[in-house]
């Protein structure tokens, strides 16, 4: 095992680096979807702590994810206990979440950190070489300045070097070629002038090159790796291990079974292949996969599909085909290949390098050809050349969007808006078109009884209800506590899988469930319901509803207004996808729409279109789309695909976005314009020999200084 070389690390003993990563090996990870308030935390963290062997337990609330310290065999038995206090958990594999970390940015930063040291330190000597000093001290101080710059340029300006010479050697020009010439050119010629004695040198202009340069990557690298890729997250969330069924029901690997198996699927478990129950009865949460908000009841001979949730009853399902080619794994696929044709984008910045290097490159050697014709003195004309390379070196451009972009992020993170993509701003602002997924994004994603629920009825199915974790009842009890309303007291309660709740009330059967078991037949147009029936008496409807959030017609009114056409698409059914659209002023809407479905609509529609969705569902389209956003309920792969994140669930913040967006793409042009009237300027006096590398080097710096306070001005600015 490697161990860092600081002082603090080496003084730890290796048996102690052993527990580390023994401790390391027993964190266990769930996604847990349905968390969302500081609530939750204490509930959620109680309930894990509750089981023997668990050691501790954090519930993060952003990333809507529970990290338990305990052995790997405990993950069924968690699982199960925090169904027990009301939350649904999914397994994530650690292991793949941990292969997403960012260790070019560490070095990206440390580059950054050790230029910025030298930097200072040699223009501390530079001062005294400004101020006068001649001879001997001149030249012990350019010296100590070599020593200094040699090794950081070597050290700090990889990255540049590394992406200029693959560029050459695929004979192409990228924005690294010339800042990696200016950069060698005035080490090389300030190490020759220290060499022969000479009055100039220029280690602090190559240390300020580099340092400006990697700032801005820094802050382009750190805005696209804010978060990972979605397709690692919808890996993690994959069922790693099955409950195969055979002489003994265990525990194996996914990548263990085979056509034919059956596997043992338990109530709070999430189904981990494809198949065909041939065993139980249950209901079915598929709202991750298709976005429908009724759970669906499953009996033998039901299809089902891994990434849906098991909820009332024990299911045995036979697995009918590859478990490499599931489902969940068809969307992580379509996320992938999504993704792949979004960062196919082209930033300003990457467009503008497309023209400006090769023009820099002529523009240096023409000044260098010009001045060596004219004069004869080389070493006169290499400075010429190494101070237009200076003078034009792209720091400006370089700072030209990443300046605007860190403080537009900065911005929006002020107003509860999490940017991820490092051009999602750029799209953003290019916006032509907006889709919305339905539940959970304009709606809450939660069933809730109808007002108007007559308080008997609602007290004798809370009676019932209160014994069940279905959706439906958990909505009947906590309408039953929000009104004041006593649960009547139903014994003999029992849950029949994938139909509902059965009990005894003063003598009488008392029954709570689907239409059909009831012997009834369910009311058309009405959206979810569920019937109650007390002894012989006709059974009576309770209707529930997925209500819009409170800022959803504001929203769409909002984007409207500046012009932008808003649709939706949605999984639920079109009796309750087109009530909501037209309540709210969504003139498109598509209704019963599978997840590759969404993602044909979305890339048939041809515009540069943002989507807006909470679901796994919506992952796949999310990635197609030019630009995306998510709620923070959304579940962990969604925020990830996504490009921005609504911290505080407000939508009224993506028009606002939209907005800034578009004043950030008028300062990056402001930027570019800035960068180009100082090129015009500051090119002619460099050719004409009016600037040595060392002014050339100050010219830059304050270009770049410009570009950096334009940019802040967004700060200030009002959407």
């Amino acid at each position: 095992m490697t161990v860092a070389s600081c002082p603090a690390c080496v003084a730890i003993p290796e048996e102690r680096i052993a527990k580390i990563a023994a401790d390391q090996g027993r964190k266990l990870a769930f996604a847990m979807p349905d968390v969302h308030c500081a609530g939750c935390i204490g509930t959620v963290e109680k309930g894990a702590m509750g089981l023997d062997g668990v050691k501790s337990a954090r519930l993060n609330l952003t990333l809507k994810r529970l990290y338990v310290d305990a052995d790997p065999e405990l993950s069924e038995q968690i699982i199960d206990q925090l169904a027990s206090v009301g939350h649904v958990a999914l397994p994530l594999d650690s292991d793949t979440l941990q292969s997403g970390s960012d260790p070019a940015g560490r070095k990206l930063l440390l580059r950054l950190g050790v230029a910025f040291f030298a930097m200072m330190n040699v223009m501390l000597l530079s001062i005294s070489v400004w101020a006068g000093a001649e001879g001997e001290t001149r030249n012990f101080l350019h010296w100590i300045s070599a020593f200094i710059a040699l090794p950081t340029v070597a050290f700090a300006a990889v990255p540049f070097f590394t992406s200029g010479w693959a560029a050459l050697r695929h004979a192409k020009l990228n924005m690294d070629v010339p800042i990696s010439l200016a950069i060698l050119l005035a080490t090389a010629l300030s190490l020759f002038e220290t060499w022969v004695g000479g009055a100039e040198a220029y280690f602090d202009a190559a240390l300020s090159l580099t340092f400006f340069l990697l700032l801005g990557r820094y802050l382009n690298h750190r805005t696209r790796m804010a978060a990972r890729s979605a397709a690692l997250e919808l890996a993690a969330l994959e069922v790693k291990t099955a409950l195969l069924k055979g002489a003994e029901t265990k525990a194996v690997p996914i990548a263990d079974l085979k056509q034919g198996d059956i596997v043992l699927v338990q109530p709070g478990m999430a189904v981990p292949v494809d198949g065909t129950v041939v065993s139980g009865t249950s209901d079915l949460n598929k709202s991750l996969l298709t976005g429908e908000t009724l759970p669906e009841a499953v009996a033998p001979g039901a299809s089902v599909y891994s990434g849906t949730l098991n909820l009332t009853g024990p299911l045995e399902i036979e697995i009918t085909g590859d478990t490499n080619d599931t489902v969940l794994r068809q969307i992580t696929e379509l996320v992938s290949l999504a993704e792949a044709a979004k960062s196919r984008y082209t930033g300003l910045a990457e467009r503008a390098a497309a023209i400006y290097a090769p023009v820099v490159h002529l523009v240096a050697f023409a000044g260098f050809v010009g001045w060596y014709l004219a004069t004869g003195d080389i070493r006169h004309s290499l400075n010429i050349a190494v101070a237009v390379l200076i003078i034009t070196c792209p720091c400006a451009l370089g700072l030209a969007v990443p300046a605007v972009m860190t403080a537009t992020v900065s911005r929006l993170f002020q107003a509860g808006v999490l940017v991820k993509d490092g051009t999602a701003i750029e799209r953003l602002a290019e916006v032509q078109a907006v889709v919305f997924d339905k539940t959970g994004t304009l709606t809450k994603g939660e069933a809730e009884l109808e007002l108007q629920t007559d308080r008997d009825r609602l007290s004798l199915a809370a009676g019932l209800a209160a014994a069940s974790a279905h959706p439906l009842s958990k909505a009947v009890v906590l309408a039953a506590r929000e009104r004041g309303v006593q649960p009547a007291e139903v014994s003999g309660i029992s849950e029949v899988a994938g139909k509902g709740i059965a009990g005894v009330l003063k003598g009488q059967p008392i029954r709570l469930g689907r239409a059909e078991w009831l012997g009834t037949e369910a009311e058309t147009g009405r959206g979810v319901q569920s019937w109650l029936q007390l002894g012989d008496a006709p059974a009576v409807p309770l209707f529930f509803t997925d209500p819009p959030r409170s800022d959803a017609a504001q929203t769409v009114a909002d984007l409207k207004n500046t012009g932008l056409p808003v649709s939706m698409l949605s999984g639920d059914r079109a009796e309750v996808a087109e009530p909501l659209a037209k309540k709210l002023g969504i003139a498109t809407v598509a209704a019963s729409v599978l997840p590759e479905a969404k993602l044909r609509i979305i890339e048939a529609q041809g515009d540069k279109t943002l989507m807006v969705g909470d679901g796994l569902n919506d992952a796949a389209a999310m990635s197609g789309a030019f630009v995306s956003i998510a709620p923070a309920s959304a579940i962990d792969a969604t925020r990830a695909t996504a490009d921005l994140i609504l911290l505080g669930n407000n939508l009224t913040e993506i028009p606002r976005a939209i907005r800034l967006a578009r004043q950030a793409r008028a300062r990056v042009l402001e930027n570019f314009s800035i960068a180009a009237i100082y090129n015009l300027v500051a090119i002619p006096l460099a050719l004409l020999g009016y600037a040595s590398p060392l002014a050339a080097a100050i010219a830059m710096s304050s270009s770049s200084i410009l570009v950096s306070l334009n940019a802040l001005r967004l700060l200030r600015s009002k959407t």
